[in-house]
């Protein structure tokens, strides 16, 4: 279906907008001329966009109140009128106690927003919402390659004969494959039914700069908490080495944004399930990088950073991305080249 081409006239849904990814995104798409409708729970937890944004783009801003996504209809106004959404929102830990406190409301979330977009998105074209590599694996216990047409089914299956004793890993990751699957059920369902199309984005470990509130350095998101922890206390996951864990991939949060915008814009992107990876991670990867910064662009930051483990770094997941290079394009930020943004964006907020 056709992509959005005119930016200034065209009004774009951000769920969760007050994120870690989601800010990025909202800066992207105003910077880029469109109006933006910022989806938050309630108006306060859009304070801090109003205060981030004022001043540089007139009215091109709306806060909106949906409520909780879980419940029918919380996305039956914030639909009507958008030209594109961009679906974020979505709980993101590894401190779930049964599987379906976060496997639930992962798919509600989903489902209650396409539901919404089925009755009343009549100006919608394109529907692109943050799934994630978890979707399609969580770990390897051997070298393989991995691409779009995986999926993390063991996860699944973790949390269907472990319950609550299932791993932390394996009650989010099911829950990103459950909603991402449901997700796509609904569009072939219903897709004779609209003018919309959607695309799924499956980044892995998102790290990178804070546009979000955040109060003090330990109240960082879960991704960017355990960066902190790797590069200044060697820590990695599962207490593992952090020459071979957590095995996976890594992103910047700011290729991220970039490619969920460039996935409302791009034709081709419609209709697509997209792997967006900077390259194989292990914590050692970060520890390493910061390391090789000289000065330190966190100079308030006394104590030594980790040095981690010498040997060689044991990557197990080879991700394919010749689908987001062939659509989307991106040229992806470097871990060095992330790891000086992040420390200068920390020094610049006082934190040490």
């Amino acid at each position: 279906m056709p992509a959005l081409q005119n930016p200034t006239h065209s009004t774009i849904l951000v769920t969760g907008s007050n994120g870690f990814l989601a800010t990025w995104i909202v800066d992207g798409l105003l910077r880029g001329g469109y109006n933006v409708r910022a989806s938050v729970r309630n108006m306060d937890r859009g304070n801090h966009l109003t205060q981030l944004f004022k001043g540089d783009f007139g009215d091109k801003l709306e806060i909106f109140p949906t409520g909780d996504m879980a419940k029918a209809g919380a996305f039956d106004e914030a639909v009507k009128g958008v030209d594109g959404i961009i679906h974020t929102a979505a709980e993101v830990h590894l401190n779930a106690v049964e599987p379906k406190d976060i496997i639930d409301p992962a798919i509600d979330g989903n489902l209650n927003l396409m539901r919404s977009a089925l009755k009343y998105g009549d100006r919608l074209k394109r529907l692109v919402i943050t799934s994630s590599c978890a979707a399609i694996t969580s770990h390897a216990d051997h070298p393989v390659t991995i691409n779009e047409k995986n999926w993390n089914d063991a996860s699944v299956k973790e949390c269907e004969e472990k319950g609550r004793n299932a791993s932390g890993l394996a009650k989010y990751a099911a829950s990103k494959t459950l909603a991402e699957k449901a997700g796509w059920d609904f569009y072939e369902k219903h897709k004779s039914e609209v003018g919309w199309d959607i695309t799924f984005l499956n980044p892995p470990w998102i790290f990178g700069p804070i546009l979000h509130e955040v109060p003090s350095i330990d109240k960082l998101n879960s991704s960017c908490l355990f960066w902190y922890n790797a590069i200044t206390k060697g820590e990695a996951v599962g207490n593992a080495s952090p020459r071979v864990s957590p095995s996976h991939g890594w992103v910047d949060v700011r290729d991220v944004a970039l490619a969920h915008i460039r996935s409302l814009e791009v034709e081709e992107a419609g209709g697509e399930r997209i792997i967006l990876c900077a390259g194989p991670l292990v914590f050692q990867d970060a520890i390493d990088a910061v390391n090789s910064l000289q000065p330190s662009p966190w100079p308030s930051h006394k104590e030594p950073f980790a040095k981690g483990e010498a040997g060689e770094k044991e990557y197990k997941i080879t991700w394919d991305t010749a689908k987001e290079k062939s659509i989307l394009g991106l040229k992806f930020r470097t871990h060095e080249e992330m790891a000086r943004d992040v420390l200068a964006d920390w020094e610049s907020k006082g934190w040490n």
